[in-house]
């Protein structure tokens, strides 16, 4: 069977990674051989600057899903080359270094770095980052977002992949804005913005007051948004968003996505990414099907 899937100039030799944020720095698995089966590793979001993150209480768990608030704590870009980015490349598996600016001058920086550096696939851009010049996201602009991939792509020696927010009125605009820059893929979604208070204390359950819904709750929204992102751009789509099952990513790949990212999942079991590519390869097995191309985008109408 043919698993493989394109991204850029990069062939991987299948469609099933973790989503960023998920899987830490895979501290836990530098020794595990079943991570390189893994068509890549995602690296937690890096900054310019190194991050402290929210104040606790940061993680809610709430219905068939959690609410997280970590703000993205990392060492920062020269912190992550100099601790993370030496075991990372041991692993085996392909890496995706998702990076996060507070300006362009900060993603611009950040890129510069990784381009001296060997041993990364591809970059992904969280642009769940502050337009500022509006009181909004990157990912909820759609010129905010062609503008800054259209300043990243032409530096980057690797390909670029523009992760959307589901926080927004037609994320398929924010998804051809990304297009248009030059992004050499999407991936979505990114967690919804979510609250949950505790009514005896009258309070946010959060720190940081709001945080991001991700889990099983948002998987049915999801799907439908990569499958109207799939329909209205050309470049390979990477779905996430609530996968905890071969059946669950098989939905988002008949909806239109190119590969598949595992994400609140890892939290339950570690191993849920691998359990996953397997279940596709039994699907497959099972159903006659010798290339992954025939599963991809394949919703009848």
């Amino acid at each position: 069977m043919n698993l493989s899937v394109k991204i850029g100039n990069i062939t991987f030799k299948n469609p099933v990674t973790v989503a960023s944020g998920t899987f830490g720095h895979a501290q836990r698995y530098y020794n595990l051989e079943e991570v390189k089966r893994l068509a890549a590793i995602v690296s937690k979001t890096v900054t310019f600057h190194p991050q402290v993150g929210n104040p606790p209480p940061r993680i809610f768990e709430t219905p068939s899903g959690m609410i997280n608030a970590i703000g993205i704590e990392n060492p920062g870009i020269n912190g992550f080359i100099a601790q993370k980015l030496p075991a990372l490349k041991k692993i085996g598996a392909p890496l995706i270094v998702s990076i996060l600016g507070h300006d362009e001058e900060q993603f611009i920086g950040i890129i510069e770095k990784l381009n001296e550096e060997e041993g990364i696939a591809a970059v992904e851009l969280n642009l769940s980052c502050p337009n500022l010049n509006h009181k909004t996201l990157v990912a909820q602009d759609p010129a905010a977002t062609a503008q800054l991939v259209g300043k990243i792509k032409p530096l980057s020696k690797f390909p670029i992949i523009a992760k959307l927010s589901p926080n927004v009125t037609d994320i398929a605009e924010i998804a051809q804005a990304a297009e248009a820059g030059g992004a050499d893929a999407v991936s979505l979604v990114n967690t919804f913005t979510a609250m949950a208070i505790d009514i005896k204390k009258r309070q946010s359950r959060i720190g940081n007051f709001t945080g991001g819904l991700s889990g099983p709750a948002i998987r049915p929204i999801a799907v439908y948004m990569v499958h109207k992102v799939a329909s209205r751009v050309k470049i390979p789509v990477i779905g996430m968003g609530g996968i905890m099952t071969a059946s669950d990513a098989l939905e988002f790949m008949i909806a239109g996505a190119t590969m598949v990212a595992v994400g609140s999942a890892n939290f339950i079991n570690p191993r849920a990414p691998i359990d996953v590519l397997e279940g596709i390869e039994s699907f497959m097995k099972e159903n006659k099907i010798s290339d992954i191309r025939e599963i991809i985008g394949s919703l009848k109408e």
